[in-house]
C-alpha cells in the first residue's frame, strides 16, 4: 500500500471495490523506486491508482510514502526524520486516517451496492437523519426552508393512502427499485388496511401522517376539529402499526390548507409539518401516467432537488412510478430516505391481508382495478382529495398495543 500527500493517491488490490466515482487517476509523487514499481504492477492489471483528493484529511507537512509496515518515509526520508519533522502522534494520527478514509469508502460501496435482481436499479443514496426540534416547516412549494438536499437529490412521498391495490404495487416497484420513500397516512385508510401499514413500514419506508378523514378545506375548520382530525389520525396510524414507536412525528396538512394557528398547534405537539417542492398534480382528472411524469420532470428539473409529492391512491400514479424513477436515475437523480432522529423498531408484526370481496388476488391488474376514488367510495365511504367525508370516525383501541406510545400520541 502506498500512500502519498499533498497529492494522496493509494494503491489497493485491482479487486478491491471503491463505491466513490469521484475518484481518478493521478500521477505518483515522492519516491521515484516505489513509482516505478507500482506503474509496473498498474500496467499489469494488479493495481489501481485512485486519487483521493476529495477526502478531509488536510496534511500539508508531512507526507508521508507508506511501502509497508517497515517502511515509512517522508519525501524519501526516513521514518525518524518524518518522527522528528512531525512528532510521533501527528504520524500516527495520519497513518490512522488514511486507513479510516479507505474503510470509508469500502462502507459507501457497500451501502450503495446493485438493487438484488436489478444492477441498474435506482437505489436509495442516502439516510438523512432530522430532529423535530431542528426542522419544523419543510417544503418550498410554501415554506422558505425544505430539507437540507443537496443538487439532484430528491425524497419521494406518498399521501393519503393506504389504499390496495394500487399501495400494494406501488411498494412492489419501490422494493423492485431499493428505493425508500415517507408515507402521509390517513387514519381511516389505515384503520381499513393495517397489513398494508404494516408492510410500508416494514419494508423499511417511513410512516407519517395526514389527519383522520382527510376533510376538504382544512383551512377553514375550528381548531377542536383540527385537534381531533390530527390526534384522530395519529391514534389510528399508530394501532394499524401495532406499534407507536413505528410512527415518526411527521405530518402534512390535508390539502395543503395551512394556517399559522395549524402550524403553532402542530409544533406544539412537536411534529415536522411537510408541505413539497415539487407537486406532481398525479390526483388530477384525466391524468396520464406520462402526464404525471413530464410534470413532475419539468418541476424538478427547474428546482434541481427537493419534496415530491404523490398520493398512492390512484391508478395513474401507481403506472407512473416506475417510468418516474426510471427518469429519475437517467437524469443523474439520487434518492435520499428521510428518518426521524427517534429509534424505532426494525420491523412490527405482520398481518394476513384479507382476501378481495370475489376471493381473486387483483394487485397487478391495473387496468382492471377500480380508480382510487371508486374504491374508496366502495370500500370505506371515504373520499379524497377535495370530496365530501364519512361522518362517523371508526373505533380503536390501544389494548393491541405493546409498547409505550411517543409523546405526541394522545392518551
Amino acid at each position: 500500500m502506498i500512500v502519498y500527500w499533498p497529492t494522496l493517491s493509494v494503491r489497493l488490490p485491482i479487486n478491491t471495490v471503491i463505491g466513490s466515482n469521484r475518484m481518478s487517476a493521478l500521477p505518483l509523487k515522492a519516491d521515484s523506486n516505489a513509482n516505478s514499481e507500482l506503474s509496473a504492477r498498474a500496467k499489469s492489471g494488479q493495481t489501481r491508482i485512485l486519487d483521493m483528493r476529495y477526502s478531509l484529511i488536510q496534511v500539508q507537512r508531512c507526507g508521508i510514502n507508506l511501502i509497508s509496515s517497515k517502511h515509512i518515509n517522508s519525501f524519501g526520508l526516513p521514518y525518524k526524520d518524518c518522527v522528528n519533522r512531525c512528532g510521533k502522534k501527528r504520524v500516527l494520527r495520519f497513518i490512522v486516517a488514511v486507513f479510516v478514509c479507505i474503510l470509508g469508502g469500502l462502507s459507501v460501496s457497500a451501502s450503495a451496492e446493485t438493487c438484488p435482481g436489478n444492477p441498474d436499479a435506482l437505489g436509495t443514496s442516502r439516510e438523512l437523519t432530522i430532529n423535530p426540534g431542528e426542522f419544523t416547516l419543510l417544503g418550498t412549494i410554501q415554506y422558505k426552508r425544505t430539507l437540507p438536499l443537496k443538487d439532484h437529490e430528491v425524497v419521494i412521498t406518498f399521501d393519503d393512502g393506504p389504499l390496495p391495490p394500487y399501495t400494494d404495487i406501488i411498494l412492489d416497484t419501490l422494493a423492485s427499485q431499493c428505493v425508500k420513500a415517507t408515507y402521509f397516512l390517513v387514519g381511516q385508510m389505515a384503520h381499513a388496511n393495517p397489513s398494508v401499514v404494516r408492510r410500508i413500514y416494514n419494508e423499511g419506508h417511513t410512516i407519517g401522517t395526514h389527519s383522520q378523514r382527510h376533510p376538504h378545506a382544512f383551512e377553514r375548520l375550528s381548531m377542536q376539529r383540527i385537534e381531533r382530525e390530527v390526534n384522530g389520525g395519529i391514534n389510528s396510524v399508530a394501532a394499524a402499526l401495532g406499534d407507536a414507536k413505528a410512527l415518526s412525528p411527521f405530518f402534512r396538512v390535508p390539502g395543503l390548507g395551512r394556517t399559522n394557528a395549524i402550524e403553532r398547534f402542530l409544533e406544539g405537539k412537536q411534529l415536522v409539518t411537510w408541505s413539497a417542492d415539487v407537486d406532481t398534480n398525479d390526483w388530477w382528472r384525466g391524468s396520464t401516467p406520462r402526464a404525471i411524469v413530464q410534470r413532475a420532470m419539468r418541476r424538478l428539473n427547474a428546482k434541481g432537488r427537493g419534496i415530491i409529492l404523490m398520493h398512492d391512491i390512484h391508478r395513474a400514479t401507481a403506472m407512473a412510478v416506475p417510468i418516474l424513477l426510471k427518469e429519475l436515475k437517467a437524469n443523474g437523480y439520487e434518492v435520499v430516505h428521510v428518518v426521524a432522529a427517534d429509534e424505532r423498531p426494525k420491523s412490527v408484526p405482520e398481518l394476513l391481508a384479507l382476501p378481495a370481496a370475489d376471493g381473486k388476488a387483483s394487485s397487478t391488474l391495473l387496468t382492471k382495478a377500480p380508480s382510487g376514488d371508486d374504491a374508496l367510495n366502495a370500500r370505506q365511504n371515504h373520499r379524497i382529495k377535495k370530496r365530501r367525508v364519512s361522518r362517523h370516525s371508526p373505533a380503536h383501541s390501544w389494548s393491541e398495543m405493546t409498547t409505550p406510545r411517543p409523546f405526541w400520541v394522545m392518551h
